[in-house]
């Protein structure tokens, strides 16, 4: 089998989302949020400029390595790899997007196997671009980046996201984010995962969680937080992050404490 310069592979993949990213602020100048939106699910939102994007980046990310198959939002392709498959979100934050708030951004992991080996997440607006592959550093438009090194509550900045289609959890979300409020320096809601786990990796947050998330939501931000010295898990401290539609992502100093309230009110209790 052939092995794979993941370093290699990640610049061009970052030259793929650029070209992509291009044609995406194009599109938007003449976006027309009467027009150009559909939608999916409640408070759940698709453009044209979504799908053009997903396909836009399935064809280069197909020359790039054409083995590989892809778990996309938008579902343009359902190639399957044996063992490589990208996970791709065209517009990560397509509710801001369409009414011209940042962030929105291209998030792109690459998974061997159950293992995402390649992550790249690019902020369209104002052209932050973080990425990491397995072994490497975390970066951030070419300078390496870590987490924070806070431990305490009092100095957290947390961000999360809000439940708008499964809100079986939301009593307990409600409990747990009460808890958040009074005992951090304050919570943020960026309306993109992908970039809230990316300023987790470069130190802005300490911690995030939200539920309800997709594998293409979090793929890439997760092996950039894990690069960067953080950490990431589901509510109950596994691995079942990608797609079980839950995650906690914090700073290594303040993982115990961040999971702990987290797991208090959104695990499961056997």
């Amino acid at each position: 089998m052939e092995t794979i310069d993941l370093e290699k592979l990640c610049e061009a993949v970052r030259q793929c989302v650029l070209e992509t990213a291009e044609m995406i602020r194009r599109e938007r100048k003449r976006f027309n949020a009467q027009t150009g939106v559909e939608i999916k699910g409640h408070s759940n939102f698709v453009t044209y400029i979504d799908k053009l994007s997903e396909e836009q980046l399935i064809e280069g990310l197909s020359s790039l390595l054409p083995e590989a198959g892809f778990i996309a939002e938008e579902g343009t392709s359902d190639k399957v790899g044996a063992l490589y498959q990208w996970v791709i979100d065209p517009i990560d934050g397509t509710t801001n997007f369409i009414h011209g708030l940042s962030p929105y951004a291209i998030s792109v992991g690459l998974m061997r196997d159950q293992t995402v080996v390649l992550g790249v997440v690019f902020e369209i607006s104002h052209g932050e671009m973080f990425y990491a592959w397995e072994g490497s550093k975390a970066y951030f438009n070419g300078e390496v980046i870590n987490v924070s090194k806070n431990t305490e509550h009092q100095q957290a900045l947390i961000a999360t996201g809000f439940p708008y289609y499964d809100l079986g959890k939301l009593e307990p979300y409600i409990e747990c984010m009460k808890e958040v409020m009074d005992k951090t320096s304050g919570v943020r809601r960026l309306g993109s995962a992908a970039m809230d786990i990316c300023y987790v990796a470069c130190g802005q947050f300490e911690a995030f969680w939200e539920y309800g998330l997709q594998p293409w939501d979090v793929a890439a931000g997760a092996l950039i937080l894990q690069q960067a010295g953080g950490r990431v898990c589901d509510f109950n401290g596994g691995k079942e992050y990608l797609f079980h539609h839950q995650l906690i992502a914090t700073n290594a100093a303040y993982f115990d404490k961040f999971y702990d309230i987290v797991h208090r009110h959104l695990g499961t209790h056997d």
